[in-house]
């Protein structure tokens, strides 16, 4: 039997989407909370959090333009993942990466997982593709 739909753990990529942003949301404000942060930029993580959240609900209820929401969320993964790779220059600094140690981690969590998922769209756009040759192929 072959698999018509890309699948993470027996979950869709519009569900997925829908939990990375979900995730990045908490985890922004279990940061500002824990943290005890006074900066907005704490916050930063959920900024992205919301619109790729947003993506993923709209593509479960718009199907139809899968292709389009599915690429706005994957350009947000890259710069979660883009803005979370602040955590390197943080190697130059005399404290380390980890002085301001909820700052640090919050950047490593954004560079990690903005990774995996934007490797996860990937490998979707790319199982997306070989259905439609397949199917055009038939």
């Amino acid at each position: 039997m072959e698999k018509s739909e890309f699948t993470v753990l027996g979950k869709t990529m519009e569900q997925v989407t829908l939990f990375y942003g979900a995730f990045l949301i908490v985890w922004a404000v279990l940061v500002t909370l824990l943290g005890q942060s006074e900066s907005w930029t704490s916050l930063i993580p959920a900024l992205f959090g919301l619109p790729i959240g947003v993506m993923g609900f709209m593509t479960i209820r718009m199907p139809e333009k899968t292709k389009l929401f599915m690429h706005i969320a994957v350009t947000l993964g890259l710069i979660v993942c883009l803005g979370g790779l602040d955590f390197l220059r943080g190697f130059a600094s005399e404290g380390g990466p980890f002085s301001n140690p909820w700052a640090g981690l919050s950047k490593l969590v954004m560079a990690v997982t903005g990774a995996g998922y934007v490797f996860l769209c990937v490998k979707s756009f790319i199982f997306a593709r070989k259905m439609r040759e397949g199917a055009a192929a038939d």
